[in-house]
């Protein structure tokens, strides 16, 4: 709880500071447009509680992120809740980082297992060096590779876009949820994949590296001169004790979900947190880049707690007072 009325007011400095409500009234009072018309300017002021004390613009701003209901959006007048939530944005970029994150994690720990398992093999220097390769490379790049290859050359997928352009038309063009899905999965498809490229190589490096100190240890001997079986030597042994890196790393992977692929829903003009956080800082909407780094940082905390109640689990070593 302490770490959250920091971020609150930490959130506060930043954007006070850029200038925020500043710069707003700032505007209000330089304008030539605003100053040619009272009824907006003055409807602009109410809205930005122009004429409070500082005091009261904290108050009022602490009370608005506790309760989650973060003010209008400087763009069009809007609650940002309601652009979070309503329009699709937050489950776009739930759906793409959640699946996108999720099979990079399967797919780094498995290779990176293999790896640790094949040590100076053909497939131990493969996914290191594809690791280090996809991980070096940005992903603008790589998804605009994706778009050449699979989207424009070879059109196997859309190269944009969340859904087709016709569904915007009105209800009466959107097929059923079930006709909805394989549409979907197809959108989602090179977006998702750029991200697991870029991804997927962090985990492999990590849980190879974890995995070659747990299997020198002089336990891993003895499970082997008891004749266990290879698997559970890896997962029941090696793998259960190498595994508090790599639970730190996928609960910050998880935690950074909220912030949304910034470059990747641009270039793919997936319509989600990303993307509306890019647009906020090239239109200077400060509402709206307040209460996204506010849910970025609840999300990181909540993340770092789930992990470290899951070191518990995992090793009964660790116990909380």
């Amino acid at each position: 709880m302490v770490l959250v009325f920091v971020v609150i007011i930490v959130n506060w400095f930043i954007f006070e500071g850029i200038p925020g409500q500043n710069g707003a009234q700032q505007l209000l009072s330089s304008s030539p447009r605003l100053a040619a018309n009272s009824d907006v300017a003055a409807r602009l002021c109410a809205q930005w509680n122009c004429h409070a004390s500082r005091t009261d613009q904290f108050i009022a701003y602490f009370h608005s992120m506790l309760t989650f209901q973060f003010g209008v959006s400087f763009d069009n007048g809007e609650p940002i809740s309601h652009l979070i939530v309503q329009s699709g944005r937050l489950q776009n970029t739930l759906l793409l980082l959640g699946s996108s994150t999720l099979i990079s994690i399967l797919i780094g720990v498995a290779l990176g297992i293999a790896a640790a398992h094949k040590r100076g093999s053909l497939l131990d220097s493969f996914a290191v060096s594809g690791s280090l390769t996809t991980f070096a490379l940005p992903t603008f790049w790589i998804g605009l590779v994706l778009i050449l290859f699979l989207a424009k050359d070879f059109p196997l997928f859309p190269g944009g876009s969340v859904s087709p352009l016709e569904w915007t038309l009105g209800p009466s063009h959107v097929p059923n949820i079930l006709a909805q899905i394989p549409i979907r999965l197809q959108y989602l498809f090179l977006p998702a994949l750029t991200l697991t490229l870029f991804t997927y190589g962090g985990f492999v490096l990590l849980t190879r590296a974890t995995m070659m100190d747990a299997l020198s240890e002089d336990y891993i001997l003895t499970a082997r001169a008891k004749g266990l079986s290879q698997r559970r030597i890896l997962f029941g042994h090696a793998f259960k004790n190498a595994s508090l890196p790599v639970i730190t790393s996928s609960a910050l992977a998880f935690g950074g979900i909220l912030s949304g692929a910034i470059i990747t829903e641009t270039v793919f003009n997936w319509a989600g947190l990303g993307l509306w956080l890019f647009q906020a800082v090239v239109t200077k909407n400060y509402p709206v880049m307040q209460a996204m780094f506010y849910l970025i940082s609840l999300t990181v905390i909540a993340a770092n707690f789930i992990a470290d109640v899951l070191y518990g689990v995992v090793d009964p070593r660790i116990r909380y007072e």
